[in-house]
């Protein structure tokens, strides 16, 4: 588990975040199938949404896109995707028997006192209810972690945000976020983690992708993510709005595959300035000696055209042939045999 979750001070291993989001389509069953998979893919956590539709939208709420004509309004889909308290009990329970970080995001007050009733400890804020103050300062009143999602904001509401949460003393994470989906590579931004770091130097710093690929995630932990979230789905082809912009299961153990990979490498640094022990019998193999490059007598005196370089690299080096040139042999040499230090006068 990395450590850095628990605290969210940054500087830790890079953590993953499954999304579930909408993806379960209002199917307990389904929901629970999906916490499984994303602890057999060894994610860190597992994430929702809490929706209780008559607490944060209306009839008149717009579509971002019609997908189905099983819900005449938005409205009707928000309510069809809620669950009740003790079903949100039954998921956050499943998630810690599998070892993984529940969250859910909140989208009203209602919200977020069900998810404290639940025991959720830390929380995290969609792109759109980052200027939702109410909400925001009724989780930093609970003194709990707070992940922000950036993506329909600019720098000076990022600013602001963030200021206002940091003066409340919560452990804070800044994720980049284009709410694209799927976001084209142009869009992930990765350049603002950079910018991140700089201006929030007490957050931990990440990336909450809409790609639907692996790639943005690995790039992000080369460049010192803390944590990566994006969307799961068992198929791309399945219902709902979210799964175009979602990787597979498949594609999430690659992630925190490749995440782990990436961390070792970021703490082995490599010390060039020595040849590790495990390499030495190698140089002896694929490196080259100089050898005779014909008939040689006794007495000849060298130049670089009695001398060519063959493997292994147990003689003389190739690279000292400069220093052989000029010196005279003190035996005969047949073609192809090579060079000792002892067969040379003076002596190398």
């Amino acid at each position: 588990m990395p450590t850095w979750i628990e605290s969210f001070q940054p500087g830790g291993h890079c953590a993953v975040i499954a999304e579930v989001a909408q993806a379960h389509d209002g199917s307990l069953g389904l929901a629970h199938s999906f916490i499984d998979a994303i602890a057999d893919a060894g994610a860190h956590g597992v994430k929702f949404q809490t929706h209780i539709a008559a607490a944060e939208s209306s009839p008149a709420e717009p579509w971002r896109k019609r997908f189905t004509s099983q819900d005449v309004t938005r409205f009707d889909y928000w309510r069809r995707m809620e669950f009740s308290e003790s079903q949100w009990a039954e998921l956050k329970a499943h998630a810690d028997a599998r070892g993984l970080i529940f969250l859910s995001s909140p989208f009203s007050l209602e919200a977020v006192a069900l998810l404290r009733r639940i025991g959720v400890d830390r929380w995290k804020v969609a792109s759109g209810e980052i200027t939702n103050l109410p909400l925001l300062d009724t989780m930093a009143a609970t003194g709990q972690p707070i992940i922000l999602s950036t993506g329909m904001s600019d720098l000076a509401e990022i600013d602001r945000i963030v200021g206002r949460l940091a003066a409340r003393g919560n452990p804070l994470a800044v994720l980049q976020c284009s709410s694209i989906y799927p976001c084209p590579p142009e869009q992930v931004g990765l350049n603002l983690l950079a910018v991140y770091r700089d201006r929030f130097p007490g957050a931990a710093i990440g990336l909450s992708d809409h790609s639907a690929t692996i790639y943005p995630g690995l790039a992000a932990a080369t460049l010192g993510a803390d944590l990566v979230e994006l969307h799961v789905t068992f198929d791309r082809a399945m219902f709902g709005p979210d799964a175009v912009a979602s990787v597979t299961m498949m594609e999430l153990r690659q992630l925190v595959d490749g995440l782990a990979f990436i961390d070792r490498m970021r703490r082995g640094p490599v010390d060039k300035d020595t040849v590790p022990e495990a390499i030495a019998p190698l140089r002896k193999l694929f490196m080259k000696s100089l050898v005779a490059s014909r008939d040689l007598p006794v007495g000849q005196v060298l130049d670089a055209a009695d001398l060519t370089s063959r493997k292994p690299g147990q003689g003389i080096p190739v690279d000292a042939l400069e220093q052989v040139v000029g010196r005279r042999l003190r035996r005969a040499l047949a073609a192809h045999e090579f060079l000792a230090a002892s067969d040379l006068d003076p002596p190398l």
